[in-house]
């Protein structure tokens, strides 16, 4: 009983943060300079603005891309794991195994997301420098 109540109560707590941004932000923006639609013109959003690129993207841009989704993905992962930690940690009763594996859990977690920022900012750092 004392689990369900737990999870009806991270379960409300994320509809209530996930539904304090969800209005409708609808705000006239002003075209900028290469748009297709001419500097100045009036869209509801950026992207009906139509942003024109500058011919083909170049290999830097293609690798940040990447590692950039590389990362996110990484990120996603970390914090599900941290997640998944702390609900073991709420759930073990007292049990001692359980607490230990629990807080490995979140220990691996923080370390997979410190290694990943490291590798991201490591790799950043070497293609600036080469580009």
């Amino acid at each position: 009983m004392k689990v369900k109540s737990i999870v009806l109560a991270g379960v409300v707590a994320m509809m209530s943060v996930l539904g304090v941004g969800a209005g409708n932000a609808s705000a006239a923006v002003s075209c900028p300079a290469g748009s297709a639609r001419g500097e100045g013109a009036s869209a509801s959003t950026y992207a009906e603005c139509n942003i024109e690129m500058d011919g083909q993207p170049d290999l830097w841009d293609t690798v940040q891309t990447i590692l950039n989704v590389i990362v996110g993905c990484v990120g996603i992962v970390a914090v599900a794991v941290i997640i998944l930690g702390g609900v073991t940690f709420v759930t073990s009763q007292g049990d001692a195994g359980k607490v230990a594996k629990a807080k490995n859990t979140i220990i691996y977690g923080i370390v997979g997301l410190i290694v990943a920022i490291l590798a991201f900012a490591v790799v950043n750092f070497i293609l600036t420098s080469v580009f």
